[in-house]
């Protein structure tokens, strides 16, 4: 990614987070609505996963100007991912609802250079991540 895109994300990121537990709702409403596959993967009460949700979220785009840092958190956590049922195909609705989430929440500022530094800074962490999880030979 590059400097300027990390710029974008996070700037932007900074105008979602002070509605983080609003976005974070939004988020999987918006997942269920066009991925319902995954809804019983979750809680009733999606409170705390909403929580979490936008803390690596701001974790991780905080972290794109070191992404050498955040990639074996990132695979560390697909594989973990695994482990709750979630398939590779799955990240594509993710990113989808990830998307919808942030032009819903910042209007008129999610540009189209907006709209494509996220796409990118998604595209590149999800493809960690279904590498470390579903791509990597396993060592004995």
């Amino acid at each position: 990614m590059t400097p300027e895109k990390i710029a974008l994300v996070q700037d932007s990121f900074a105008k979602v987070a002070p509605i983080a537990p609003q976005a974070g709702a939004a988020f999987y409403d918006r997942l269920f609505e066009i991925a319902p596959e995954v809804r019983p993967m979750f809680k009733d009460d999606l409170t705390d996963q909403a929580a979490k949700l936008m803390t690596t979220l701001g974790v991780v785009v905080k972290g794109l100007t070191d992404l050498p840092k955040i990639i074996p958190v990132a695979e560390q956590l697909a594989r973990r991912h695994v482990s709750y049922g979630v398939t590779e195909d799955q990240y594509g609705p993710v990113g989808a609802a990830l998307i919808d989430t942030l032009s819903a929440g910042l209007g008129d500022d999610f540009t189209p250079e907006v709209k494509a530094a996220w796409e990118d800074a998604y595209a590149t962490l999800s493809g960690v991540m279904i590498a470390a999880a579903y791509h990597e030979e396993t060592v004995a």
